[in-house]
């Protein structure tokens, strides 16, 4: 069965069986919003068994073919976005990513970006990331929040650019995990395309680069553990894919096996995950114009802390 260079092929799986085909799809797509998947089903650019609705049921083994419109070519827009901006001079911003919001325009997704926002907020953004992506020097995934740093200059830019490649920048992440994971766990693996899934990133690729993650700090909760995750690396996925493969995936990460349809009472509050609860709280890297080694931190957004709190206070009443 072929597509053309815009389609994808996707099989339902044990673990995904039973969900709306919504989020199904959103899962798999995660450059996609739930309402951009939307308005593809409706406008008959899902295919699947029977009239594919938002709010039908896949099973197990179902195909479903999307097609995925080219967008028209256009330079990204200003938008009066929602951006919370935790430190800007006149060489970096540095703020708080929401989850939910693309880092820059990609096929199908060319408005709601965070770069659409900076556009808006920042007049002076570095262009060596080039028309799509002005002062971007690295990301965070659709469903993922936290800090995150973007160049103002070219200069700043490429500084940083050298940080990151040169794995000088710190990075760490909060994550809610299945089962229980000890702290000083380290995942050297590397990391590529899945053979079997294109839209997935895996440790069983054929052609993968190199990839470290350490858990620096680990609270074991009844049934899953709360971790401080550190990596060098970028990878695509990087965190997600790694405890995945050590049998430890991402609470609410339905890409990688962190979605479960039933749970203990206690873990009840997870099923509100609307994304993997995945956090990026800290950032320390060399400040690109004089040199002082900084620090910027994000506390836990309010989805992923009510989740939290009341896991917190299940333990507490089986005291």
């Amino acid at each position: 069965m072929s597509l053309d260079p815009h389609g994808r092929r996707l099989v339902v799986d044990a673990e995904q069986d039973g969900l709306r085909l919504d989020n199904f799809l959103t899962a798999l797509l995660p450059d996609h919003s739930r309402s951009q998947i939307q308005r593809l089903i409706k406008d008959g650019h899902v295919r699947g068994p029977g009239a594919p609705r938002a709010s039908s049921a896949v099973h197990t083994g179902q195909v479903y073919e999307v097609e995925i419109p080219e967008p028209a070519p256009a330079s990204p827009e200003p938008e009066e976005l929602p951006l919370r901006i935790i430190f800007q001079d006149p060489d970096v911003v540095v703020l708080d990513k929401p989850a939910g919001m693309v880092v820059h325009p990609a096929a199908g997704h060319t408005g709601g970006t965070l770069v659409n926002a900076l556009l808006h907020h920042v007049r002076d953004l570095s262009g060596i990331g080039g028309e799509l992506r002005p002062g971007i020097v690295h990301r965070l995934d659709r469903g993922t929040s936290g800090v995150m740093v973007v160049a103002k200059h070219d200069r700043a830019h490429q500084e940083l650019s050298r940080q990151f490649s040169d794995r000088e920048v710190e990075k760490e992440y909060i994550a809610l995990v299945w089962g229980v994971v000890q702290a000083g766990r380290r995942i050297d693996a590397p990391i590529g395309r899945d053979p079997e899934d294109r839209q997935k990133m895996s440790t069983r690729a054929r052609r993968a680069r190199s990839a470290v993650t350490r858990v620096t700090y680990s609270h074991h909760l009844k049934g899953v553990s709360l971790l401080n995750v550190a990596i060098a690396t970028g990878r695509t996925h990087q965190i997600r894919v790694h405890l995945s493969a050590i049998g430890h995936p991402i609470a609410g990460d339905a890409k990688y096996g962190g979605v479960h349809r039933r749970v203990a009472a206690n873990l009840r509050a997870i099923m509100r995950l609307e994304r993997p609860f995945l956090h990026a709280a800290r950032l320390a890297f060399t400040h690109p114009g004089d040199g002082r080694r900084v620090e910027f931190e994000s506390p836990l957004p309010p989805d992923l802390q009510s989740v939290l709190d009341e896991i917190r206070e299940g333990e507490t009443d089986d005291a």
